[in-house]
């Protein structure tokens, strides 16, 4: 397995080196990366249903598209994003094969995080990663986020949040709703 540890930041760049080693290499692959403040979208969504474009606008924040589904997340230099390149196609939508190494490495640290929902990885109810697939003939690209010291101001102010995630729930903020990693550690890393 090809391991890259990418230290570009612009949001740009890295989304498009996701895309050419997932359609041009014929290796599996592991790649960290950051990006600088941005807001990802999934391929189906509607960037303005998804934003706070007031927010955005005055802080800067730049929106890019992903090749896949799911929500609208946030990245700045405290979120760890994490891509698996896989050749087995029968993996497509297996989100555990994917997050099971994250949680095992988390709990390595003393740190308690579980798999929850479809796509989540979660510390006391609480989420820390989000996670999508997107399958081009017969390659698996899953990736996902780690927020370990993201700006939890930015993260509810420049997404809008549907009110049906919070139908049932006493929770009103996305504040409440995620935690970083950092925030779980037995001592600062």
């Amino acid at each position: 397995m090809l391991c890259i540890y990418n230290k570009n930041t612009n949001p740009y760049f890295n989304l498009a080196c996701e895309e050419y080693i997932l359609k041009e290499f014929n290796e599996e692959c592991f790649m960290l990366w950051r990006n600088s403040p941005c807001i990802v979208v999934g391929k189906n969504q509607n960037t303005l249903s998804e934003i706070n474009k007031d927010y955005v606008d005055k802080n800067n924040i730049t929106i890019v598209r992903r090749l896949s589904g799911g929500g609208a997340v946030f990245h700045d230099l405290g979120n760890i994003n994490f891509t698996f390149i896989s050749n087995q196609k029968e993996t497509f939508n297996d989100f555990k094969r994917f997050t099971v190494p994250i949680i095992d490495a988390l709990k390595q640290l003393n740190v308690n995080a579980e798999f929850s929902g479809r796509n989540d990885l979660t510390i006391d109810g609480k989420k820390f990663s989000g996670n999508a697939q997107y399958c081009y003939k017969n390659r698996v690209l899953h990736h996902g986020t780690l927020l370990f010291s993201a700006n939890v101001k930015d993260i509810s102010q420049s997404l809008n949040v549907k009110e049906k995630k919070f139908e049932g729930k006493a929770v009103k903020s996305v504040k409440s709703r995620v935690t970083n990693i950092s925030s779980h550690l037995k001592s600062p890393m």
